[in-house]
């Protein structure tokens, strides 16, 4: 499979390949180009997939993979070891990981694959047979390109980046959706799906900011708002549903990850931060205003979607979103109301 030396592959040689992407939402969704490129390179090959129980729904059902391994988030030492019997009696011919993450990392290291593939990370340099770096000597990688250029690496020649993959909600997840829809009677409405929240203070654009969108979207006719979120942001649904004039209706807590798709597949419009639900709604045809704060847009912008990003042009970003130097979180706070609103226009 490999020529010593010059490091030069023979895809055809390879027959199993393990692939790891531990976390989060947005994370595993962007890996999927790769899972698309990988199969189209190397067809025969069987290929596995592991990833943390909460993100099952991202890659089980894929077309693409053979086999979805799904780890607990904390996992015994008794748990891990077995797990690490499971991947060395498959004798993988390559690892490939997308993470580098401490877990996925030890993973990689002890799975007793021929070729591990991985990035140039700080301290795990020794782990991987082939590393490259996460971003280019000047400028920057999209996260989808970052995980293709793992796939070349093995000698794949890609030559088109495919779009995301999401599978398809299951029936009754449809007929949950649609039940939603006909008992609210939106159909023929301009149904806005906005993300209120996106799992720190970082990405959070703010109660009083989403409630004062909200009451410019409504005066917009036949436009209808849904609130998106997971039950960690019922406090923040709250007040925002007290606080707001509009009429608005809210899913926060309350769909799965293949139901959010789903929805905002019959929305004209999703309003969010750089999130998880983001990436799901590229991976639809449903055009985007995205607010990007800490990160970057050369990085994580919406992978071949229809989409519009606001942002404010600061100094101070990209950060790590470990703490705010100004304290206030002011590279996603101070973007206005009604520069999201006039955004918004564009699409409705």
């Amino acid at each position: 499979m490999i020529q010593k030396g010059r490091q030069r592959i023979d895809p055809s040689q390879i027959k199993k390949i393990l692939l790891i992407r531990l976390r989060r939402i947005g994370d595993v969704i962007l890996t999927t180009p790769a899972i698309s490129a990988l199969r189209q390179g190397i067809p025969a090959a069987s290929i596995s997939y592991i990833v943390e129980r909460p993100y099952r729904e991202l890659v089980e059902g894929n077309p693409n993979l053979d086999n979805v391994i799904v780890l607990e988030r904390k996992q015994s030492l008794r748990e891990f070891s077995k797990l690490l019997r499971l991947i060395r009696k498959e004798k993988y011919d390559v690892v490939l990981d997308f993470h580098g993450g401490p877990r996925a990392s030890l993973i990689t290291l002890l799975s007793k694959a021929k070729l591990k593939v991985g990035y140039r990370v700080k301290y795990k340099n020794l782990i991987y047979n082939i590393k490259l770096p996460r971003s280019p000597k000047e400028g920057y990688f999209h996260s989808v390109e970052n995980h293709i250029n793992l796939v070349k690496a093995l000698g794949v020649d890609v030559k088109s980046l495919p779009p995301l993959y999401l599978p398809q909600a299951r029936k009754t997840e449809v007929e949950k959706v649609k039940k939603f829809i006909e008992e609210n009677t939106l159909g023929g409405c301009k149904i806005i799906a906005i993300h209120i929240s996106a799992g720190n203070a970082f990405r959070n654009w703010g109660v009083d900011n989403l409630v004062q969108l909200t009451n410019l979207l409504a005066q917009q006719p036949d436009v209808k708002i849904v609130l998106i979120g997971t039950s960690e942001d019922q406090k923040a649904e709250e007040e925002i549903l007290k606080k707001s004039t509009a009429s608005l209706l809210s899913l926060v807590g309350r769909l799965n990850l293949r139901e959010a798709k789903e929805l905002i597949s019959h929305s004209s419009l999703f309003v969010g931060p750089d999130s998880g639900p983001m990436h799901i709604a590229a991976s639809t045809s449903t055009p985007i205003v995205a607010l990007f704060g800490p990160t970057l847009p050369a990085n994580f912008a919406p992978w071949q979607a229809k989409a519009f990003v606001v942002e404010k042009e600061l100094d101070c970003r990209p950060c790590k979103q470990r703490n705010c130097i100004y304290e206030d979180f002011r590279c996603l706070r101070s973007i206005e109301p009604e520069e999201v609103y006039q955004a918004c226009l564009r699409f409705i």
